[in-house]
């Protein structure tokens, strides 16, 4: 008895643009995670600035010293997370810019 294997094209059969003739394809999947990865990180980063930034002026306010250094530590960590970020998008436009392939591109 001999295996026989499905060949659907998945793309066409249910109208995904992923895998069809002339369509999207995995490093546009990348590309597509990689600018959401980068716009999350930006979100997270601005939370943590403005609720490091509540939380020391509510310590400061009541007197916590404590508090106080807990929402200067949240700031450093945001800055920290907005240096990462804004060094990986630039070294991913560097990267673009020197190989010629577009790394970050937007799925309609």
């Amino acid at each position: 008895m001999s295996v026989i294997y499905a060949q659907v094209n998945i793309g066409e059969t249910f109208g995904s643009p992923w895998g069809a003739e002339g369509g999207l394809l995995f490093g546009d999947l990348f590309s597509l995670i990689l600018s959401g990865g980068i716009v999350v990180g930006s979100v997270i980063t601005v939370i943590l600035f403005v609720m490091g930034g509540l939380h020391m002026v509510h310590g400061a306010g009541s007197g916590d010293p404590k508090a106080s250094a807990q929402g200067k530590e949240a700031i450093t960590w945001a800055l920290l997370g907005f240096a990462i970020t804004f060094s990986a998008y630039w070294i991913i436009r560097l990267m673009q810019d020197f190989f010629g392939i577009p790394l970050l591109i937007q799925v309609n």
